[in-house]
């Protein structure tokens, strides 16, 4: 009986890794892990994560001609703001969403904006996409929302 129950867990284990969205960064990557989009922005990816932001800034403004998408877009979003230059960063945040209205990344990093501007009600319609989007958490969902709880009372 053990093995029987063993056998059948195994056999659905394709049928689960079929099944199961792929999991991303938080700028959440469109494309395939093979493409050579997503290989050319790891290094900026890295310096992000690593809060280099000047360093990913000038390898960005290459990149975003290269690649007009929305990861990239949402990238040099992220990089312009944490610059400083929350102008063109929400801007960038605009272009990706554009052209995808459900990136999670963009969603994530846009609505932190709007809470370090203040607009915490923005930030919450962000945050109710974000819950459409992966209705079993993500870790953009929950970088916002925790974003949002510890926004200043009154924004």
């Amino acid at each position: 009986m053990r093995n029987l129950v063993l056998c059948l867990a195994l056999a659905c284990l394709p049928c689960v890794a079929l099944n199961s969205p792929p999991v991303h960064a938080a700028d959440s990557p469109s494309t395939g892990p093979e493409s050579t989009e997503t290989k050319d922005l790891e290094p900026a990816r890295a310096l992000i994560k690593a809060k280099k932001y000047d360093a990913a800034l000038a390898q960005l403004k290459v990149l975003v001609v290269k690649y007009p998408t929305a990861d990239a877009y949402t990238l040099l979003g992220h990089a312009l703001w944490k610059t400083g230059d929350r102008q063109q960063g929400m801007a960038y945040y605009n272009k990706a969403l554009a052209l995808n209205p459900l990136h999670r990344g963009a969603l994530e990093y846009q609505g932190e904006l709007y809470v370090a501007l203040g607009q915490a009600d923005k930030a919450k319609e962000n945050l109710v996409k974000l819950k459409g989007v992966c209705p079993f958490g993500c870790e953009e969902a929950s970088d916002l929302s925790e974003a949002i709880e510890h926004a200043p009372k009154g924004s």
